[in-house]
């Protein structure tokens, strides 16, 4: 996967204003989301994520469920394989916000931070307002 330099450039300038530590940006491409940007993602992980069916990992919750999915204590190890414990992008917590087009998702951001986190109602409005500024490329 090679990145999308302008998905590249708003997901680096989210992640900081967010303070994230790692992100990704898919976008929907029939029944499937691909990887369009990855910053901070071990190599193993942008492998194994480059396509995500519906209802597959975070993102496909995300973009079936058109809403936020957070999952928290989220460590890999090494390899890029997640497992509890293990640790890689540094990253305890993480959430998909699906970016919706019209009456769908047409896209998901995933952000991941460094500490274990619970997320607000309000502070997942903030992180979707965001998204909602992604680059339509």
């Amino acid at each position: 996967m090679q990145n999308d330099p302008a998905l590249e450039t708003w997901l680096k300038a989210f992640l900081t204003r967010e303070g994230g530590v790692a992100g990704t940006v898919h976008t929907l491409s029939g029944d499937a989301l691909l990887l369009r940007a990855a910053v901070n993602i071990p190599p193993p992980v942008v492998a194994a994520t480059a396509t995500i069916p519906k209802g597959k990992g975070m993102a496909g919750l995300a973009w079936e469920r058109d809403r936020s999915v957070a999952v928290c204590n989220l460590k890999t190890d090494g390899t890029g394989d997640v497992r509890p414990g293990a640790k890689a992008v540094d990253a305890q917590a993480a959430l998909a916000i699906p970016v919706r087009d019209g009456g769908g998702v047409c896209a998901v951001v995933g952000i991941a931070f460094l500490g274990e986190r619970e997320f607000a109602e309000d502070e997942l409005a903030r992180f979707e307002a965001e998204a909602a500024a992604l680059p339509r490329t």
